[in-house]
């Protein structure tokens, strides 16, 4: 059985005195990676300042390694726990190695002076998050992604069991966010190490984490794992989403679906027409497509995109029915668009779908660049 290495018994968070959520009772072992995730201002970050006794909790108790963290001193809480929060740092003056170093203070002597071990953890520490060229780099003349790695080399310096980190991906291009948390997820796959963070990408959370926190109101709204909490539902409500969509299978999110009668049939499949239905859904066109199985990844896309969607069951044939519902379809729309999909991936009905719009004498584009120089 798994001990807890941070633990939260029934914690209310707030300032000066103010609830602001209440009743916060969660866990988190080691190597387990725990993510917040709810709407600006629903209370992450104060949540997180309650962890690391940046903010004192109202009532409750916080456990690190089984122990009360209200009779651990700083410096052994800092033995334990590292922190990286979202405040960009200016310091002047210091090198990338010198700022890392700093981490090393909970074992250094009063006048903080580094031994060897001291320096050979500090390396470590940057090659961990690969930024060995910039140890000498004055820190104010670094990128965002590399100051986000300096932080995270930092906090590692500490040799802490548990690593609490506020929006890390905040400011980071989508390569640095990647590899961000590429390095969490190895820290705690392979270090042992347990980290509590917030984010805002709620498709990247989904991915990384073994536990999900829902923020939202003066409760946790939802506590699990990403299977239990990811769901189409469920985050419409948390982020109160009232046009476009998230799909819980795929992390996909869609902006809202053109409004109107369809003005094109979309014949796609296998995933050759997602393209197609978000250049739709850009240029404003209203649209149908089909015919797709209940199997399809394209229905993903198709589905909160288009005006209508043909659907059939997963490994079967089209029923005529559905097969006549498509024709009327294509005979109600000036265009086709064929996705172009190759041998295996387009079916028998949909390539008879193609030929019956050439006997109607239907336009039929077959690129999106075709489609974006098309008039509709």
């Amino acid at each position: 059985m798994k001990s807890d290495k941070l633990k939260l018994d029934s914690l209310t968070v707030g300032y000066n005195g103010i609830p602001l959520i209440s009743d916060i009772t969660l866990s988190l072992s080691k190597g387990e990676i725990l993510t917040l995730i709810g709407p600006n201002g629903s209370g992450k970050s104060t949540i997180l300042k309650s962890i690391t006794r940046h903010l004192a909790a109202i009532s409750g108790t916080l456990y690190l390694d089984s122990r009360n963290m209200r009779l651990i001193s700083g410096k052994d809480v800092a033995k334990k726990l590292a922190v990286v929060l979202t405040e960009r740092i200016r310091p002047d003056l210091t090198s990338c190695f010198e700022f890392v170093a700093a981490g090393r203070y909970p074992y250094t002597g009063s006048f903080g002076m580094l031994t060897a071990h001291d320096k050979d953890i500090v390396m470590k520490a940057l090659e961990k998050v690969n930024a060995l060229d910039i140890a000498d780099k004055d820190i104010s003349q670094i990128s965002d992604g590399q100051r986000q790695r300096i932080l995270l080399a930092r906090a590692i310096c500490q040799e802490p069991e548990v690593i609490v980190l506020d929006e890390p991906t905040s400011f980071l291009d989508i390569r640095h966010k990647i590899e961000l948390l590429g390095i969490l997820s190895d820290m705690a796959k392979n270090g042992g190490i347990s980290v509590v963070m917030s984010l805002h990408e709620i498709d990247l959370a989904q991915r990384i984490s073994d536990k999900i926190v829902c923020v939202k109101g003066d409760h946790i709204a939802s506590y699990g794992t990403p299977e239990e909490i990811f769901s189409d539902n469920l985050i419409r409500q948390l982020y109160e989403i009232e046009t476009g969509s998230f799909n819980a299978l795929l992390g996909n999110i869609e902006l809202a679906k053109p409004c109107g009668k369809a003005r094109c049939f979309v014949i796609g499949g296998g995933g050759y027409g997602i393209p197609y239905y978000r250049a739709l859904q850009k240029l404003g066109i209203p649209f149908a497509a089909g015919i797709l199985p209940g199997n399809d990844i394209d229905l993903a896309v198709a589905v909160p995109l288009a005006e209508y969607v043909v659907k059939i069951p997963p490994f079967s044939d089209a029923p005529k029915t559905d097969i006549e519902t498509a024709e009327k379809l294509i005979d109600s729309v000036d265009i086709v668009i064929d996705c172009s999909c190759p041998e295996g991936y387009i079916s028998t009905f949909n390539r008879e779908l193609l030929s019956y719009a050439e006997r109607q004498c239907k336009r039929i584009i077959k690129s999106l660049s075709e489609l974006r120089e098309t008039e509709l």
